[in-house]
């Protein structure tokens, strides 16, 4: 008797609209062939001067910019951005510290002037909110969407021998139904996700950054050394480049289509 297993199912969406600031979550998300989430790492904070240029836009590493691996203390502000606005607002415990609509120079001062008078000995230089159309800010030079396993969570909390916030990977997507591990598997391979279509194109690397609690910003885990000495790797998660357009929505199935046989 032949044993069917219900499809993975998309359990979280979440983007970043700014790099290293908190995410929000998503119902339902368009995914466009080539492109990251709407707005996902749409503006970076850049930490003293990073050379980047809005006219001829470059990848740089994530340490020319705030971000979670170093700036723990980003982790208790609560960002939200606006789409149709496109004003970013940050609170703390509620209350509203700044806002500012970052397509306008007066906008992008404000948040910049809360990060230089609140947090001037905690940063390596002037702040200044960057952007450029149709550039993300993302870890990685090419525009993916990041895919975090839950069940390698849970496997990742039986080595640490903690609980381990979801957030603490800053994924887009978050897949239940699949075996631990089970995404490197998918390595190259092709998936559907909702009604779009992605490659598996990498593993993630982790770094520093999940081993901030993302509603505290406490250091308390020591997650990649953990998983270098279990496993002798320090990785989970996969990137996916999308390559048909599509849409998906919580609840939506993830599943690797089977190759055709010629």
């Amino acid at each position: 008797m032949q044993t069917t297993h219900a499809p993975a199912k998309i359990s979280g969406i979440y983007r970043y609209p700014v790099k290293g600031l908190t995410p929000e979550p998503l119902q339902r998300a368009e995914l466009k062939a080539g492109q990251t989430i709407l707005s996902d790492r749409r503006y970076a904070i850049e930490n003293g001067p990073s050379s980047f240029d809005p006219a001829e836009p470059k990848w740089l590493a994530k340490p020319h910019f705030l971000m979670l691996q170093r700036d723990q203390w980003l982790a208790p502000l609560r960002a939200h951005f606006d789409d149709s606005s496109c004003v970013l607002t940050l609170r703390r415990d509620g209350a509203i510290l700044a806002q500012g609509d970052l397509e306008t120079a007066e906008g992008r001062a404000a948040i910049e002037q809360y990060f230089a008078s609140r947090h001037a000995s905690e940063i390596k230089g002037p702040p200044k909110v960057l952007t450029s159309p149709g550039h993300s800010f993302s870890d990685v030079a090419r525009k993916v969407v990041s895919i975090i396993n839950l069940a390698s969570l849970r496997a990742i909390e039986n080595i640490v021998q903690a609980p381990v916030h979801p957030l603490r990977f800053r994924a887009n997507l978050y897949v239940e139904g699949w075996p631990a591990w089970h995404e490197f598997d998918l390595l190259d391979q092709t998936i559907s996700i909702g009604s779009a279509r992605a490659t598996i194109v990498k593993r993630i690397t982790r770094c520093a950054a999940v081993n901030v609690d993302p509603d505290t910003g406490a250091r308390d885990l020591s997650i990649p050394h953990a998983l270098m000495q279990r496993l002798g790797h320090n990785e989970c998660g996969v990137y996916a480049e999308i390559i048909d357009d599509g849409s998906v929505a919580l609840g939506d199935a993830i599943t690797a289509e089977q190759p055709t046989l010629l």
